[in-house]
């Protein structure tokens, strides 16, 4: 494999390890935000 093709298959994948880190950021926000409000109307 040239230095070439080797260096955008690295970039590719840390562009998609970046992109899969926003995407489970968000769901996991998401979740936290809906335990809250869950929490909330339990003890209100």
């Amino acid at each position: 494999m040239s230095s070439k093709k080797a260096l955008k298959l690295a970039q590719k994948k840390a562009f998609a390890k970046h992109r899969s880190n926003i995407t489970n950021n968000k769901f996991e926000l998401k979740k936290k935000n809906l335990q809250n409000k869950f929490n909330k109307k339990k003890f209100f």
